[in-house]
């Protein structure tokens, strides 16, 4: 189970989050979890520039690792990286002193004061513990709207529609480069690039 808009007291919960932008500007934010991929992240990067947009883009150290020519055109053609773990831990189900030192692991690799949690789970003690490590990125990132590309029981059509239903100015929306993502990526984002500009927005990278 998943929430394609964030409620409000899910928001509650982890009020030093960051969920969306307050902004009264017709700006959204675009971000791309669980990359860079070799085929994935490159498409991402080229429907991005055709509408001059920046997005931000989580990281997986081990995927930085493999794929650095490609990190380095993330960071190269303008946009900005964040820490999303070295392995993509699950923070309900990892030791708080395991976690951390997983996200130190990738931070070697990410230069980044933003970072996500994957799946969107932290404790409260796993934040106390970044926000008191001031050598770890200390903007933890959530979202707004997820597009659900990550679900393989719906449609590229359905990723396209969540987006478009929910997200407003400010919003952080959350896509995917990743594999399992690709076949309904490949379709919602070229069209949600697209209905946005038409409908003047523009996109920015986080800050």
């Amino acid at each position: 189970m998943y929430f394609i808009k964030t409620p409000f007291w899910l928001r509650a919960l982890y009020p030093s989050c960051t969920w969306r932008i307050p902004t009264k500007e017709k700006v959204i934010y675009l971000s791309f979890d669980d990359g860079p991929h070799p085929i994935v992240t490159p498409f991402v990067l080229e429907q991005l520039a055709k509408y001059n947009a920046k997005a931000s883009f989580f990281c997986i150290g081990k995927n930085v690792a493999e794929n650095t020519s490609i990190f380095n055109q993330i960071i190269q053609e303008g946009h900005v990286v964040g820490n999303h773990t070295q392995n993509h831990l699950n923070g309900w189900n990892t030791k708080t002193e395991t976690y951390i030192q997983n996200i130190e692991l990738a931070a070697e690799k990410i230069n980044s004061n933003l970072f996500r949690p994957p799946y969107g789970r932290i404790t409260i003690a796993q934040i106390k513990q970044i926000k008191n490590n001031l050598a770890l990125p200390q903007k933890i990132i959530m979202w707004d709207v997820l597009s659900g590309d990550f679900d393989i029981s719906i449609s590229g059509e359905k990723c396209t529609n969540n987006v478009i239903k929910y997200a407003k100015a400010g919003s952080i929306i959350v896509f995917h480069d990743s594999s399992k993502a690709w076949n309904r990526l490949s379709v919602a984002l070229p069209t949600v690039l697209e209905y946005f500009s038409k409908e003047g927005y523009q996109f920015r990278a986080l800050v």
